[in-house]
């Protein structure tokens, strides 16, 4: 499963600019990868895990702007088609999870 957090956030004080890198940089802290400027994402092995994450990034929302966050399956990420201009670019990988019992 995939967490993608997609935000809009107001830069224009510098009170706003100091939020906008706050949240960026808890959110990287907490595993998600840009993929795209104001798109993040991160790979959890479960539904579980993935509640736990977004109930961090509500945690953490800045008081202006505009967040979302959605979570798409491995089956769905990986029918996303990407493309850099006309030339097609491969989807990150599928983080492999080892899992011990």
């Amino acid at each position: 499963m995939w967490v993608l957090v997609f935000f809009d956030l107001p830069v224009d004080t510098r009170k706003d600019r100091k939020n906008y890198a706050t949240f960026r940089k808890k959110i990287l802290q907490d595993g998600f990868s840009m993929f795209q400027f104001s798109m993040y994402i991160r790979h959890c092995s479960s539904k579980e895990n993935a509640d736990v994450h977004i109930k961090r990034v509500k945690s953490i929302l800045p008081f202006q702007g505009h967040v979302g966050i959605m979570c798409v399956t491995d089956k769905q990420f990986g029918m996303m088609e990407i493309f850099r201009g006309h030339l097609e670019v491969r989807a990150p990988d599928t983080v492999q999870q080892l899992e011990l019992f």
